[in-house]
């Protein structure tokens, strides 16, 4: 049987010419296809010498770079299980993923490399290096390794990545992604979205989730593409980059931060071919003001952690605003009811898809892995939506109240549980507010019970930014002296989101 391993895969169509370029930054550096092969070589190597073997865990929290990049295919070739980590994720909340997920070694940010090694050999692990994204070197040690390896052979069903995605009861779940389903997603969509010869890159997106890192990246690798490789996305910049690309893709605050530079016209998309925007819900009035500005229609689709991409608005036909389009080839979608009985088109319910992009289950999980699955193999996405006639899906709401900001899933329950426990708090529910910039904003409601002990509004948020990843902070705080709830006890969110709608629009 051939190699299912996926860097195989990008292998067979990098292009035959290995000196055409791969990365650019703005900075100047310019890396090849050849330098990608002798990169990630070396970190296969240097990781298998080290002890690293097969279907370990190589956790990884480090800055975008190149040689980020690099290191993750490295992990392909070696066999190794990737897991990228957000950046903005505490020390805390690293040492629960260094305990569930058991890796064999952990790489992080130099200025780091001494807190997360005492982090580190607290839970056992004893191989932490730190990644010079400049030198490209492990602890010093990969420079001095031969760039040569051969793609260790992996079957369709071995995890290639695990990606962790916490859940309403606030414990993250591991999603086992398969070296099958990520060739399978990423060949349905370089065809959906029609990659040609020529096409650039325009990469502004971070590559510790899927849309940065397989999506974008994984496209353009499958094309033999080039990248223009920003560290993080700059408005200006990436305006500034825009007329040497043909492709961008972008959560949808991306498009409304964009909108807002008086540089970005026509003119600075004068050779882009295709933007793209998902992560969260791209709002009606910015697809139509992107259109009117630059003459070109954003293509909206939906996809989720441990699916990949289920649906896209056609590259050739109408894309309709509000809808993330109809389900891509391969991929079966369903919208039924509490007992999984199909709704008619235009009735609300819950989505359901099954097909070669779904995840594998959730690690050392069984229990929730089969509850998340019918019987008939359709993964319950936890979303509600509506199809149209046409077959084209508009997600309406998350049945388990995630709030998705500038792109980020946050889950409530996990937040909630960290203001619990600060003085003066009785209890707390956080939901997502509209917010212009990044779609939904993070917003807590406290009951209190003894509002002289409670901190101040400021002093709450500054200290739940060394408990919890920036993005999950709420940028508002209200105190109330009883949340509202129903007959059975639940809490209303619905009434606390009609509440407080206008917090950030009005």
């Amino acid at each position: 049987m051939a190699n299912q391993n996926i860097y195989a895969l990008f292998q067979s169509r990098f292009p035959a010419d290995r000196d055409r370029p791969v990365i650019e930054t703005p900075a100047g550096d310019v890396f090849s296809y050849g330098d990608l092969e002798r990169e990630s070589a070396r970190y296969a190597r240097l990781l298998t010498d080290q002890g690293v073997r097969p279907g370990d865990r190589v956790a990884v929290q480090v800055d975008k770079s190149p040689q980020a990049l690099f290191l993750y295919l490295g992990c392909l070739r070696g066999g190794f299980i990737y897991l990228p980590l957000n950046t903005g994720y505490t020390a805390k909340e690293l040492d629960y993923f260094l305990h569930d997920a058991e890796p064999a070694a952990v790489i992080c940010r130099p200025d780091d490399l001494d807190r997360v090694t005492a982090q580190a050999r607290n839970r056992g692990v004893a191989r932490v290096y730190s990644l010079d994204g400049r030198a490209g070197t492990l602890n010093g040690l990969a420079e001095s390794v031969e760039p040569h390896f051969d793609v260790v052979p992996r079957q369709g069903d071995e995890v290639a990545v695990i990606l962790y995605t916490s859940g309403t009861t606030g414990r993250p779940k591991g999603a086992m992604i398969g070296h099958a389903g990520l060739a399978a997603n990423s060949l349905t969509l370089h065809a959906a979205w029609g990659w040609q010869a020529g096409d650039v890159l325009l990469h502004v997106l971070p590559i510790f989730h899927i849309h940065g890192l397989f999506i974008a990246c994984h496209c353009a690798l499958l094309n033999g593409s080039k990248m223009i490789f920003m560290p993080r996305f700059d408005t200006a910049e990436t305006v500034r980059q825009l007329p040497r690309a043909t492709v961008l893709m972008g959560v949808p605050t991306v498009y409304t931060r964009l909108l807002a530079e008086p540089d970005f016209d026509a003119d600075a998309c004068r050779n882009m071919r295709l933007f793209v925007s998902g992560s969260a819900p791209l709002l009606e009035q910015t697809f139509n003001e992107f259109h009117t500005r630059t003459g070109h229609t954003i293509l909206e689709r939906y996809g989720m952690t441990e699916t990949g991409m289920n649906t896209s608005n056609p590259l050739h036909g109408e894309r309709l605003p509000g809808t993330v389009g109809p389900a891509l080839p391969g991929v079966d979608v369903r919208i039924v009811d509490a007992r999984d009985r199909p709704l008619a088109p235009g009735e609300a319910g819950q989505l359901q898809v099954r097909g070669p992009n779904v995840f594998l289950g959730y690690w050392r999980m069984p229990d929730k892995t089969a509850a998340e699955f019918t019987a008939d193999g359709f993964f319950r996405t936890g979303d509600i939506a509506i199809q149209n006639p046409l077959g084209y899906l508009s997600i309406v709401g998350r049945a388990k109240d995630m709030v998705i900001s500038g792109g980020y899933n946050v889950y409530p329950k996990e937040i909630e549980g960290v203001i619990d426990t600060l003085p003066g708090v009785l209890e707390s529910a956080v939901i997502g507010v509209p917010h212009p910039d990044f779609g939904e904003a993070v917003v807590a409601v406290i009951a209190s019970d003894d509002r002289d002990a409670l901190p101040s509004e400021a002093d709450m948020i500054a200290g739940l930014k060394t408990e919890l990843a920036g993005y999950k902070v709420p940028k508002r705080i209200h105190v109330v002296d009883t949340l509202p709830r129903n007959t059975m006890g639940k809490v209303q969110k619905n009434v606390l989101r009609e509440r407080y709608a206008g917090t950030f629009t009005t």
